[in-house]
């Protein structure tokens, strides 16, 4: 008789029937307390049901002058605390949040405070590319670690080098294992992956090279002094094969909508387009709504609410993924062998 396995999604961990651990034992922290900011608390109730423990409650309250107060409905006092807050809409109002919760933990004498940012905000602006601008993403990491953050967990960054940026260990996760592994169950014939533009080639090739198909990308070229008229052409074959077009982000949707339209014009068969971040601002449900694909993939890195589920939607969970992180960091155990490495 076969054995009952288990597989963790966006991991490589396999459990097998009876193996998989009943709770969180206590390490050299004490007991996990988890938090949620106040736009991930289902998030939070979610990733607390795949962990065994309950999603501690705080109170979050915005007075009249939008001022923002935090007070804590239990004690963390030498306790390993992990407080999950992505930088969602409204940005700046999330970010303060997290800044605010971080320092009242550390004021109630947490033993460890781990912060996890499924998705980390201002990840574009992490460099110097003309003059008199700021570098948001080094000041959004100086501002957690001031805060009071020992540790940090990241989902998919924008760039890498923004690991360097904190001066605390921390993970910097990716979901490319979970949205791979979901198009390789679709085992779809004759496919091509189709990055949106050179800048996400690399990332796009791992995702062809797990998938086993070629790698297409769309390039797109700049005219004039104002940077807005693009002309797009597309670096490969995609007639005739089902066409997975790849991103980081889907912000406004306008890159996706053009690498679209131009995989449809170069005569691909079926459409699936897939992003790790659902920022979804401005016309972006408009523009997806719109568009001629079979399906659309992302994650819930980001909330998403109803009026912006498609119908063609569909929202793998990090949850299981993020709960083994967890488990992992609390008990000092390699979190890199989750993912074979």
């Amino acid at each position: 008789m076969a054995t009952k396995t288990r597989k963790v999604p966006g991991t490589k961990l396999v459990y097998k029937k009876g193996e998989e651990p009943s709770r969180v034992a206590p390490g050299q922290y004490g007991e996990i307390r988890l938090f949620a900011g106040s736009h991930y608390q289902e998030f939070g109730k979610e990733l607390g049901k795949c962990l065994g423990i309950p999603l501690c409650e705080q109170l979050v309250h915005k007075f009249t002058n939008e001022n923002i107060f935090v007070r804590l409905n239990t004690s963390v006092r030498g306790q390993d605390v992990y407080f999950v807050q992505g930088m969602s809409s409204p940005v700046s109002d999330n970010i303060m949040e997290m800044l605010i919760t971080i320092d009242a933990l550390k004021r109630d004498s947490a033993g460890r405070i781990t912060v996890v940012m499924p998705y980390f905000a201002y990840g574009r602006s992490d460099k110097k590319d003309q003059p008199r601008v700021p570098i948001t993403a080094r000041l959004l990491a100086d501002l957690i670690q001031v805060a009071g953050a020992d540790r940090y967990i990241a989902v998919d960054l924008h760039a890498p080098q923004i690991q360097g940026f904190f001066s605390i260990p921390g993970d910097a996760l990716t979901t490319f294992h979970l949205i791979s592994d979901y198009f390789f169950d679709k085992h779809l014939r004759d496919a091509v992956v189709v990055s949106t533009d050179l800048g996400f080639a690399k990332k796009g090739r791992n995702y062809a090279a797990k998938l086993d198909v070629p790698l297409a990308v769309v390039e797109k070229r700049r005219t004039g002094n104002d940077g807005k008229s693009e002309v797009l052409s597309l670096i490969g074959d995609v007639e005739g094969k089902d066409a997975i077009v790849i991103d980081d982000e889907c912000d406004t949707a306008g890159s996706l909508e053009n690498a679209v339209e131009v995989v449809a014009k170069g005569g691909a068969r079926d459409i699936y387009i897939a992003f790790a971040h659902a920022v979804l601002s401005g016309v972006a449900v408009e523009r997806l709504r719109k568009l001629p694909v079979r399906e659309i993939v992302t994650t819930n890195t980001l909330p998403i609410p109803p009026d912006k589920r498609l119908h063609n939607m569909k929202v793998l969970s990090i949850a299981p993924m993020l709960a083994e992180v967890l488990r992992r960091t609390h008990e000092g155990r390699s979190v890199g062998e989750l993912f074979n490495e």
